[in-house]
């Protein structure tokens, strides 16, 4: 056979090429890269105290106070009448609701006390205070 190919086109083609999936693979994770510095940077700021005998708690809710007095919930700035509705209708779906409390050191003990008091008038008995964990000396 003069000119043939030396390929039959009977003959399946068995390699897979991965340089298209590995470009794919790339691009992706650079944009993952580029927005979680987004995510980071869109968080409350808030100076935490720190403290030795921290664990990791599962949790349902996060509510956060900042140094000015303004409550969040989940990221969100709430008010105590709508934090208390949203405690409620989770309670109402599940008994096991979790809140994980995180003030800013600079705020004062009163303030955290009315908190875990709403919360706890609310029904959630599993709350816990978030801390930074601190560095062994």
């Amino acid at each position: 056979m003069a000119g043939g190919s030396k390929f039959n086109d009977e003959e399946m083609i068995t390699d897979i090429n991965i340089t298209p999936f590995v470009d794919v693979a790339l691009v992706l994770l650079i944009i993952f890269m580029v927005t979680a510095t987004y995510i980071v940077a869109q968080s409350i700021p808030v100076d935490l105290p720190e403290a030795g005998t921290g664990e990791d708690v599962v949790t349902t809710f996060a509510v956060t106070m900042t140094k000015d007095g303004a409550v969040y919930l989940d990221g969100t700035k709430i008010d105590e009448a709508t934090l208390k509705k949203k405690i409620r209708l989770a309670r109402s779906e599940n008994d096991d609701v979790r809140i994980i409390i995180a003030a800013d050191k600079t705020v004062e003990h009163g303030s955290v006390v009315h908190i875990i008091d709403l919360v706890r008038k609310e029904g959630v008995s599993k709350f816990a205070i978030n801390i930074d964990a601190e560095e062994s000396k």
